[in-house]
């Protein structure tokens, strides 16, 4: 039986994905005492990128505030996968996003906000967070946005 936080998923329409197996050597999550960390997640469906390219160049920037949505998406997966439950999130402490830019694009913020207010809609209050949105010349894969967060559980 679905969760309160996986209900809301589904009530808008984004079923929680499995989780992305990693790309290398490392876990997708961990837990640390109340907080879960996860590793950077590209916005990847079914096991592939749906879009590669960089953002005001190959990638508009609506298109990649869409993937910053998928990006929190698989987070909010690898959460589970070591909380066992995304009701026991507390609220979310910290978004870092990353965003593989065209020389001339600046609207790294706008894009990185698919990825904030997905997590917005989703948690309500406790999906209010701190956030950086950082510009970068290339991400794994060619992957236009990569998202990672901290949540902080109850009931530890």
């Amino acid at each position: 039986m679905a969760g309160v936080v996986e209900a809301k998923l589904i009530e808008l329409g984004l079923p929680l994905p499995a989780v992305v197996p990693p790309l290398a050597s490392y876990q997708p999550a961990v837990q640390s005492g109340v907080y879960v960390y996860t590793s950077g997640q590209l916005p990847m469906v079914d096991g592939k990128l749906a879009v590669t390219g960089k953002v005001g160049a190959e990638v508009t920037p609506d298109e990649a505030k869409e993937l910053a949505k998928t990006c929190a998406l698989n987070a909010l997966a690898a959460v589970k996968s070591v909380a066992g439950d995304l009701d026991r999130i507390a609220r979310v402490v910290k978004v870092v996003g990353f965003v593989a830019s065209a020389t001339d694009f600046t609207g790294q913020p706008a894009v990185i906000n698919g990825a904030s207010e997905l997590l917005g809609a989703v948690l309500g209050d406790k999906g209010v967070h701190a956030r950086s949105a950082v510009g970068v010349a290339v991400l794994p894969l060619d992957a236009p946005v990569e998202v990672e967060i901290q949540v902080e559980l109850t009931g530890v």
